[in-house]
């Protein structure tokens, strides 16, 4: 079964001899089938709970469960080297993902034509608009089809047309099974698309509910700020 659990999970960052606390006793559960939304101010710890989860970070406190394969789209064009072409990338993050090449030879003319760039497979990705690296790193990530999906503001960047079909691509995904956690600053995608979203303030919780819950409390926490 593909899911991940998290057990009182904290972590702290030191800048200036100050303590930050990222996050502080922060429990979930996502099974398989899952599209679970995380919302939040920036600062809140949506970001660092993802590179956790993805073992990029470690946690200072608590412990992560993870079960099934995981790709992590954190950042634009992140683990892409600027030098190499896209084919080359493709190949690259995909081998240090644990993906075997043999998989990677079957899939990638189809990330190349889902990515849009069949007249730019052999560019270097230096060379690649904000948006055909944002492409580029989706159609890498859910055509090597992993079990779980980590998306951090990716579609920020992206004609509606290539957002649509992302979209229509992540829900087949959940249909077959797969886990999503998506972090966005946009409400409507997290209310339309979520089965469950955490609301993080402040490196804790705020709320665990369905959408329109979480949506609420973020609304209603937003509005105190002012």
């Amino acid at each position: 079964m593909n899911a991940i659990y998290t057990k009182s999970l904290g972590r702290n960052f030191t800048k200036r001899n100050k303590t930050k606390i990222a996050l502080e006793n922060v429990n979930l559960k996502i099974e398989e089938g899952s599209f679970y939304g995380l919302l939040g101010p920036n600062g809140a710890g949506k970001s660092t709970l993802l590179r956790i989860i993805s073992k990029i970070y470690a946690p200072g406190s608590g412990s992560v469960e993870v079960n099934g394969s995981i790709i992590p789209i954190l950042a634009l064009g992140l683990g892409f080297h600027p030098e190499f072409t896209a084919v080359t990338n493709i190949y690259q993050s995909s081998i240090l993902l644990g993906f075997k090449k043999e998989t990677i030879d079957s899939r990638v003319n189809e990330i190349i034509k889902f990515a849009e760039l069949e007249k730019f497979a052999d560019t270097k990705v230096k060379n690649f608009s904000a948006g055909m690296q944002m492409r580029l790193a989706f159609a890498t990530s859910v055509l090597v089809d992993p079990d779980i999906l980590l998306l951090d503001e990716v579609f920020a960047v992206g004609d509606i047309n290539f957002q649509k079909k992302c979209f229509d691509t992540i829900m087949d995904f959940k249909k077959r099974g797969k886990a999503i956690i998506f972090v966005s600053h946009d409400m409507t995608p997290i209310k339309n698309f979520c089965d469950r979203v955490m609301f993080l303030k402040d490196g804790k919780v705020g709320n665990i509910g369905s959408p329109e819950e979480s949506v609420s409390a973020y609304i209603e926490y937003l509005s105190k700020k002012k």
